[in-house]
């Protein structure tokens, strides 16, 4: 049975030009590079420059997707973009981006559920694009993560950089089978009660300020292992597929050892986990398109490859989508 599946077809990053060692925070923060890297595999980050706004980063990530997939601004006809910094609490970030790619039609809008934001917005301009209401979508996930960091809590604030991934799909006639290219499948969770293990103390309606990250940490650590296995299971369960399946696992980049217990936990060995931590920090929803197109930059992903992808964050928001590159 024909099918319309949204198929990937160009991907593009940008990171802000500021480099951030380790040993550059160990200056003002009672840390030091053996700490940071021994705990999550972090080397280095980048900061935004100063005026340098998140939708600066989107901007420049979204027309190296369209470089990629031979387009213009003009050929998209939906936006979605995954960000917990936007520039201002309205409009949406993506409306500025709609307008600086040259996109005169279609819509934009912006979704929200912090690291794992780059998947809930795949869900929805998969949706978008199987019920018609877009042919071509872009996918962006973008974060100015420094801006909202508590400089005297050494326990997240090493923990986070800047960046921005963008991913464009297409709507393709598929058979209806896991053999499509395309997204084949997603699973996306939330549990609100966890509110408290990974939040922002601050915004419009409590504060009328933007507040700074706070965390707990392991109980976090205990959450993702345990939830990233589980729905990458059930995420490649809908699509037909198994672990044995799967070229790449693109997790989240938060933390080297989450993403190691979360492949052992999947059977999924650490050669066909794509790892970008180590350069780029905990980006947020802007992490796991970050690292497709550092990946494909690579020549690790091709067309054909499976590829499951996964993140947690702050809500607790979970979720996993298999796509077929």
């Amino acid at each position: 049975m024909s099918v319309i599946r949204a198929v990937a077809c160009g991907c593009g990053r940008y990171l802000p030009e500021r480099v951030v060692e380790n040993a550059e925070l160990a200056l003002t923060i009672d840390t030091s590079d053996a700490w940071i890297r021994t705990r999550t595999g972090i080397e280095r980050r980048r900061f935004a420059a100063e005026g340098e706004k998140t939708s600066d980063l989107s901007i420049v990530a979204a027309r190296r997707a369209l470089d990629d997939a031979g387009m213009t601004g003009s050929d998209i006809d939906a936006i979605v973009l995954a960000t917990a910094t936007p520039d201002q609490t309205f409009p949406s970030t993506a409306t500025r981006v709609q307008a600086a790619i040259g996109m005169s039609g279609g819509f934009a809008f912006d979704i929200q559920a912090v690291c794992a934001g780059f998947v809930f917005a795949l869900a929805q301009a998969d949706a978008l694009i199987r019920t018609g209401q877009a042919r071509r979508a872009m996918v962006i996930g973008a974060e100015t993560f420094s801006r909202i960091l508590d400089w005297n809590d050494r326990g997240t604030c090493v923990l986070f950089g800047d960046g921005a991934g963008a991913l464009i799909l297409e709507a393709r006639e598929g058979e209806g089978t896991s053999a499509d290219r395309g997204l084949l499948a997603t699973d996306l969770r939330s549990d609100g009660r966890y509110n408290e293990l990974l939040y922002v103390d601050g915004g419009p309606s409590t504060t009328g300020s933007a507040g700074v990250v706070r965390m707990a940490g392991q109980e976090v650590f205990k959450h993702a292992v345990l939830k990233l296995a589980e729905t990458g299971a059930t995420a490649l369960a809908r699509a037909g597929l198994g672990t044995a399946d799967v070229d790449w696992l693109v997790p989240h980049q938060a933390n080297l050892r989450i993403m190691s217990m979360t492949a052992a936990k999947l059977g999924v060995p650490m050669e066909r986990v794509v790892v970008t931590v180590q350069d780029h920090g905990n980006t947020s929803a802007a992490s796991i398109p970050l690292a497709l197109s550092v990946a494909r930059e690579r020549g690790q992903i091709r067309e054909g490859d499976v590829v499951l992808m996964e993140a947690i964050g702050g809500g607790l928001a979970w979720g996993a989508a298999v796509l077929r590159w």
